[in-house]
């Protein structure tokens, strides 16, 4: 029988090897690097399960914290088919992560891609929606994140109106902001691009207007910043303003009965394997449940035959 040794400083020099390390734990090491899992996010989680390392430490529910792992769905919006399933840890970075991966491996496995994609606004980063409209040629019928809604009553971004054509923003008051008012000899100087750019006013015309409480009390001129891909930005506002919207947003609907079917139907609401791997055979097979179910309601029943 082996010792174990009697002064602490001793356990600082002993070494684990990787291959005796339970299995959920040698799964955490291996996903370090996935979108999904370890690459989602530097941020440090707050505690960590020794049990199961891959899991997060969430209050998602408004309730009491608790490990936890995330069911993600990739699904055919027309019949309620479920395309892919991956499981991420509980953030948001994680969970955009799995939709890139579930999109890739979709069109990887079956040749079908996506013409548009409908989720909530944790979704709507920029460089998801980045990826979504320049890199992948999808529609994203996605809430956009915007933390530029002022709190203090004064106007925000969203009241001045975008005027592409003479790349600036027009004021409620019909007053011009511009990013430079020079006239360059080398047009490719002032040239629109994707790159971020602060718009000011005049300070005459702040000064004189009657709406400065509502605009900008506290500085003698107003000046907005416009991101490096606020077009794309843009681009995802328009389609969440368009006629089809409500029709995306009702198909949308569809994943949330089958993630309630799971919990309620199915009784998934506790895992029974741990480490990435094991849950994701979880969440495969009860996909794959769901699936059997949905597909037997659409296939017509043949007629007795004798």
């Amino acid at each position: 029988m082996s010792r174990l040794p009697s002064n602490p400083e001793d356990w600082a020099a002993r070494e684990a090897a990787p291959n005796d390390a339970p299995r959920a734990v040698r799964e955490y090491l291996d996903v370090l690097d996935d979108e999904a899992f370890g690459a989602a996010s530097e941020v440090k989680p707050k505690f960590t399960a020794h049990a199961d390392p891959a899991s997060q430490w969430t209050a998602a529910r408004k309730g009491p914290a608790f490990f936890a792992y995330s069911d993600n769905y990739l699904i055919d919006t027309d019949h309620g088919i479920i395309m892919d399933v991956d499981a991420s840890r509980s953030i948001r970075q994680a969970e955009v992560g799995a939709m890139r991966k579930m999109i890739d491996r979709t069109e990887e496995r079956f040749g079908l891609k996506p013409d548009w994609v409908a989720a909530d606004t944790a979704y709507g980063s920029s460089d998801n929606l980045v990826w979504l409209t320049l890199k992948r040629k999808i529609l994203p019928f996605i809430p956009v994140v915007d933390h530029s809604k002022r709190k203090d009553g004064t106007w925000s971004r969203s009241d001045f109106t975008w005027d592409e054509d003479n790349d600036q923003y027009i004021c409620p008051e019909g007053k011009e902001l511009r990013h430079t008012r020079r006239n360059y000899s080398d047009p490719a100087r002032n040239a629109p691009g994707l790159k971020a750019k602060n718009y000011g006013a005049l300070k005459s015309d702040c000064q004189n207007c009657p709406s400065k409480a509502k605009c900008c009390p506290n500085t003698d001129t107003r000046r907005i910043r416009r991101e490096e891909y606020e077009i794309v930005r843009d681009f995802a506002r328009y389609c969440v303003a368009s006629e089809y919207n409500p029709t995306a947003q009702k198909r949308r609907k569809k994943v949330e009965m089958l993630f309630a079917h799971l919990k309620r139907i199915l009784g998934l609401g506790r895992l029974r394997l741990r480490g990435p791997c094991g849950v994701q055979d979880e969440f495969t097979l009860a996909a794959t449940a769901q699936n059997l179910r949905k597909l037997a309601k659409l296939k017509p029943l043949m007629p007795a035959t004798g």
